[in-house]
């Protein structure tokens, strides 16, 4: 049987149906017809998401905010309260839909998409939270005056979309605003225009449609742009510069990244970080998302110092692991040609956490049977093996995380925790943080992964931090903690 409204939803939505007839109705009839299937939040998401950065992030959660409250209204809410539409009978011509929707009318489903897509963007930039408010605000309001829901049917469906956005923090944890804690050094030089500066582009990291080397090149035109071709090696383009350069620079994702960083340490030379990859992990830490910013510290010369840790005497700035990592790399670059980027890592990490055989391991003696190593650069947070973010990137630690298959029904619980985002809170999780680690394989080789890249196969690995810190440039007004 359906459920009647309340006296107080009725007389509110009747109120608004004696509003006097203006051009807003019109307006506002479009404006509901235009959010229909969630177009209209498509069209502002490819807005948003033309640009690298905030904007790009922020399209992606509030897309996927999206579809998930659009499932949860449409496919449980509606089925659960079956609650009737309001009277159409009396409704202005002018205010009248093509349609009239024949579905529960509790909760309202446009009023879920315009709260989870508003949600989602405000999370990952408040400023194009505050943009997207008000055409969020005006869509959940078109719904009661184009008669077709009550204002709790809209409450309902505000408050459902807003708390499935604010939910994906649990899988996918937004940025905090303030980049880690660093060193702040003089040593940087200023390169006015990018004089000095020896910048390696790497076209292939990324978008396929993105090339940033146009960019850079009118951005710093004194600097000398190298792009990358599919057979030059970064590392032997940049040895070759190193007698020219007062800094090396990089474009491209945090592989290109770390391979740039060697040589500036092994070169005692400072990095310029461009932020031209998919993740950009290490460029967001340290405070750099646009090129911009990057450009503006190159010209300033302002820097910091960040920790270097390395794994068989090859630096790394991010990340190391061993396990289930490495073999998802693998498959997902095998996928990629295929798939795309996206469906690849999905589909490589479903194979994986299916067919992937725990390991023996002694960890600075101890024995361990482990599905995947974690090793950090300085500590990550949130805990557990998804890791987004370091408050520091000076604090002298490696941060290790791993998860022990020695448990019952280990690969089951591996699975559902994955899923869940809650690995931290199995008892198959732990961690510790060390100044080194030595780890042996005690079941043959095993492979390293290294900054998001594949590396060598060994039995030994012994990490530990370098002695020396590699200067970064970053913008002087960026906070530091």
């Amino acid at each position: 049987m359906a459920r009647a409204p309340s006296r107080l939803d009725r007389r509110i939505y009747h109120w608004v149906q004696r509003l006097p007839p203006s051009p807003a109705d019109q307006t506002l009839l479009r404006l509901s017809q235009a959010a229909n299937h969630g177009r209209l939040w498509f069209a502002v998401a490819a807005v948003l998401g033309a640009r690298k950065g905030k904007g790009r992030r922020a399209a992606v959660r509030a897309v996927g905010s999206l579809a998930v409250s659009s499932s949860l209204t449409n496919v449980v809410a509606k089925q659960l309260f079956d609650r009737m539409r309001p009277d159409y009978g009396g409704l202005a011509p002018l205010r009248r839909l093509r349609r009239e929707p024949i579905t529960s009318s509790f909760p309202s489903g446009h009023s879920a998409s315009a709260g989870a897509f508003a949600t989602a963007v405000a999370m990952e930039s408040p400023l194009l939270g505050a943009a997207v408010a008000p055409l969020a605000a005006a869509v959940a309001y078109s719904r009661v005056h184009v008669g077709v829901h009550y204002p709790g049917d809209v409450v309902a469906g505000v408050a459902l979309g807003a708390g499935v956005a604010l939910s994906t923090r649990h899988w996918w944890p937004v940025h905090p605003a303030v980049p880690a804690r660093v060193r702040l050094t003089g040593v940087a030089p200023a390169l006015p225009g990018g004089e000095g500066l020896v910048i390696t582009v790497n076209p292939r990291s990324g978008p396929e449609d993105v090339n940033p080397a146009d960019e850079l090149r009118e951005l710093l035109p004194r600097a000398e742009v190298i792009e990358l071709g599919e057979n030059d090696d970064m590392a032997e383009l940049l040895a070759a510069a190193a007698d020219r350069a007062k800094a090396f620079g990089v474009a491209g994702g945090d592989g290109s990244v770390a391979t740039a960083a060697r040589l500036a340490l092994k070169h005692e030379l400072p990095l310029a970080v461009v932020p031209a990859g998919t993740l950009n992990h290490f460029a967001r830490d340290v405070g750099i998302d646009t090129p911009e910013a990057a450009v503006e510290a190159i010209n300033t010369g302002a820097g910091v110092c960040v920790d270097v840790a390395t794994v068989g005497g090859v630096p790394f700035l991010n990340n190391a692991s061993i396990g289930g990592y490495p073999e998802m790399v693998e498959r997902r670059e095998a996928l990629e040609p295929r798939f795309g980027k996206w469906p690849a890592l999905f589909l490589a990490a479903m194979s994986v956490l299916r067919t992937q055989e725990p390991l023996q391991l002694e960890l600075n003696g101890k024995r361990a049977k482990v599905w995947i190593l974690f090793v950090g650069n300085c500590f990550y947070t949130p805990r557990g093996l998804s890791p987004a973010w370091r408050p520091r990137l000076e604090d002298g630690l490696l941060d290790v995380q791993y998860l022990r298959a020695d448990k019952k029904f280990s690969r089951a619980r591996l699975v559902l925790t994955a899923l869940a985002g809650a690995t931290h809170m199995s008892r198959m999780y732990r961690q510790l943080e060390v100044r080194e680690l030595t780890v042996r394989s005690l079941t043959g080789p095993v492979q390293l992964a290294r900054d998001g890249e594949l590396g060598e196969s060994a039995v030994d690995f012994h990490f530990t931090k370098t002695p020396r810190r590699l200067v970064v440039y970053r913008p002087a007004e960026v906070p530091t903690e």
